[in-house]
């Protein structure tokens, strides 16, 4: 596998070169500091270049183009990565070598008009286009709560730092929403393309010096910038009392959310020894949580634990019944008391290593895996999977003590599940 960085002025091209895969795949990832007013706009943005373009005036018509292309598969997504949101367009096709000379070329081309040439009408957006998106947004985002798991994960961040990006929805809002027009949705796109950073990936038995011919023909962007914000977000400081908030749901089953503050830790133990112990905690179906909680006292139908560093944030959730809620914040509330009193085994922290380098070793089996790990890797400042793998096997007992006593309850959201 050969890796190349190209630093063109004002944008970066991360080329990986394998023979690993028949497709070829391109993400291009605009990031920007987000600001919460405009993540609805972004979702909307990137749904509306998806339905046509200045040369394709219809999804069918880009639906035919797409199968001309041997089925090239374009798509988008937005995610908020830390302080910023990214809006990535993906395209994956075949290998010239399984189709013909220059359909890669061709892809390119394609990718090309569908981010750069949008359907427009005097320098605005189709009104019939938009209120289309627009409408089927409004459909989702009124329905945000018959996913109750994802909708308790959404309050309890709400509830404990509504003033951080952590708290944001990244599915949008609804008030937000009826803000858009045609004109203001397009003024928002030529500030993206005009002021984003942008990274290129692409990953692929490619040629590379080809391949730079090809970017550096369809991708052109005027101004040269430097990130001058962290992805990382600031410590949230730790409440004083544990804040609880409970709200009531039709389902069944009642969903607990438990966000875990971090107090300040060395940059070993952030990357390293609490990934660990999130594993132990309750990453696997071998955990802590699963065993005691669910396989051992039936307390709950699920339950698991998540650890984001950029956020300095570890969440539990739970599918539970109602009349259960104490026994399972006591029984949650004593794992954690034991793991900081070193009561757990040195085969605990050996399953979680083997775990995290079985989950490590198949990142190759995937363009889309072996993407981000590049995006980690060079935006992130994420550390290489040799090392990774060197330093995880570092970690010591003594490691996760320390760690799991830089952590505290901070904020519990309980959706109630209704009679």
């Amino acid at each position: 596998m050969q890796v190349i960085d190209k630093d063109l002025g004002s944008f970066k091209v991360h080329l990986i070169k394998t023979d690993l895969f028949k497709t070829i795949t391109m993400k291009v990832m605009f990031h920007t500091p987000i600001i919460k007013e405009d993540i609805t706009k972004r979702n909307i943005l990137s749904d509306i270049l998806l339905t046509s373009s200045r040369k394709y005036a219809t999804r069918r018509d880009l639906n035919i183009k797409s199968e001309e292309l041997y089925a090239a598969d374009i798509y988008t997504s937005n995610q908020r990565i830390g302080n910023y949101i990214t809006t990535s367009f993906i395209l994956q096709t075949l290998n010239d070598k399984y189709t013909e000379d220059g359909n890669f070329a061709s892809s390119v081309e394609f990718l090309h008009e569908i981010i750069f040439n949008p359907d427009l009408i005097d320098n605005k957006f189709k009104d019939e286009k938009l209120e289309l998106v627009k409408s089927n947004a409004k459909i989702a985002l009124e329905s945000i709560k018959e996913n109750s798991e994802n909708y308790s994960i959404i309050r309890l961040k709400e509830e404990y730092d509504n003033k951080s990006s952590v708290s944001y929805r990244m599915t949008g809002y609804l008030d937000d929403l009826e803000k858009i027009n045609t004109q203001n949705l397009y003024d928002y796109y030529e500030k993206m393309i005009e002021n984003d950073y942008v990274d290129i990936f692409v990953i692929g038995n490619i040629n590379i010096k080809e391949l730079l011919l090809i970017i550096k023909k369809y991708f052109k962007f005027r101004k040269v910038k430097k990130r001058k914000k962290s992805y990382e977000l600031d410590y949230h400081l730790p409440r004083k009392k544990v804040k609880t908030i409970k709200e009531v749901t039709s389902n069944n089953q009642a969903k607990l959310a438990i966000a875990l503050s971090i107090s300040k830790l060395k940059d070993f133990d952030k990357k390293y020894s609490l990934l660990i112990l999130n594993i132990i905690l309750g990453g696997t179906a071998d955990s802590k949580l699963f065993k005691e909680v669910r396989e051992k006292n039936s307390l709950c139908y699920t339950i698991s634990s998540s650890y984001s560093r950029l956020d300095n944030l570890m969440i539990i959730s739970a599918g539970i019944d109602n009349i259960n809620y104490d026994k399972v914040l006591d029984l949650i509330n004593k794992i954690l008391d034991d793991i900081k009193k070193g009561k757990f085994n040195e085969s605990d922290i050996s399953v979680a290593k083997e775990y995290y380098n079985t989950l490590t070793e198949s990142i190759v089996e995937s363009p889309a895996r072996l993407i981000n790990e590049s995006f980690s890797e060079k935006i992130l400042g994420v550390d290489s999977l040799e090392k990774r793998k060197e330093n995880i096997n570092k970690i010591t007992k003594k490691d996760i003590i320390r760690v799991s006593k830089k952590l505290n309850i901070d904020t519990i959201f309980l959706l109630e599940g209704g009679d």
